[in-house]
């Protein structure tokens, strides 16, 4: 049993002295997602969507929750975030070709329309993003009428 306390004493010892560090966090200025919101002009009802369900990952701006100020579980949720950015990203969507953002949709398309985004992981911790089949299709709806923006541009030469 004696081995047991020590144990548990250097594991507290090791969480408190954890807590003191922190990952950067993903907390830029909201205009970052301008550029984005300007060049797909989405509906309200889907930018709503969109803040609630999708920036959170996919921009340079998160809303974080209070349990991110509790390491390891800030790392966890920092790691969920860059990858979700390196995957999508609208705070840096000016400068992608139109052939980049049109297969970004494409897959935006696809992994909403299989209820792959948002991860359970995130909507077991943030319900309010659970996507209805009623937000869904408005999702999908605007997506493809963003692809056939690009696909009507003109290709540059």
């Amino acid at each position: 049993m004696r081995i047991f306390k020590k144990i548990l004493l250097v594991l507290l010892v090791v969480f408190v002295i954890a807590q003191f560090f922190d990952p950067e966090k993903n907390e830029g200025d909201i205009a970052s997602l301008d550029d984005f919101l300007a060049d797909t002009n989405p509906p309200e009802n889907v930018k709503a969507i969109l803040k609630e369900s999708c920036f959170d990952c996919h921009s340079n701006v998160t809303r974080y929750p209070w349990y991110n100020s509790i390491t390891p579980i800030n790392y966890w949720l920092a790691g969920h975030i860059d990858h979700g950015a390196k995957h999508f990203n609208a705070s840096k969507w000016k400068g992608n070709s139109i052939k980049r953002k049109d297969h970004k949709f494409e897959e935006l398309v696809e992994m909403v329309e299989k209820k792959e985004m948002p991860l359970p992981a995130y909507t077991w911790t943030h319900g309010e993003a659970n996507l209805t089949d009623e937000q869904i299709e408005a999702v999908v709806t605007w997506a493809k009428g963003v692809r056939l923006k690009y696909a009507l541009a003109p290709k540059p030469e």
